[in-house]
């Protein structure tokens, strides 16, 4: 028998949420969840019909950490499906996670269909991300 992974409790959460996400234009589903503080804040993907105010799902649960007082993010998961495989965040979306997450935070992304899963770092996701405190 395998030990649980430590990240399966924020790939419920995003996967859970994921169910909630507002796509009536892409179909396209995400959820995703951040640990902060000791606590899961998660967040969907809500689509407008002028794209540009669309918001995603990694940045929806960073906003309700935010919103929640805290500022560290300690680990990411994503969920998505419809692609070949598991997703990564979008490069809007990994500069926001560098503004609150160390370059060895955890990611982990579970495609929705198989329960593939892929890992990286947030360093790994944007080696040269910018900021601004360098």
């Amino acid at each position: 028998m395998t030990d649980p992974d430590p990240l399966d409790a924020l790939i419920a959460a995003a996967r859970d949420v994921r169910e909630r996400a507002h796509a009536p234009y892409s179909g396209f589903n995400v959820g995703a969840a951040v640990r902060a503080g000791g606590r899961i804040f998660a967040g969907a993907n809500v689509e407008n019909a002028s794209y540009p105010l669309s918001v995603c799902a990694e940045r929806s649960a960073v906003s309700a950490m935010v919103a929640a007082g805290e500022r560290r993010i300690e680990a990411v998961a994503v969920v998505a499906g419809g692609m070949n495989g598991p997703v990564s965040p979008c490069g809007g979306c990994r500069q926001v996670l560098t503004e609150f997450a160390a370059a060895d935070v955890p990611v982990v992304s579970e495609h929705a269909d198989d329960g593939s899963r892929a890992r990286w770092t947030v360093g790994e996701l944007l080696p040269a991300a910018f900021d601004l405190s360098r």
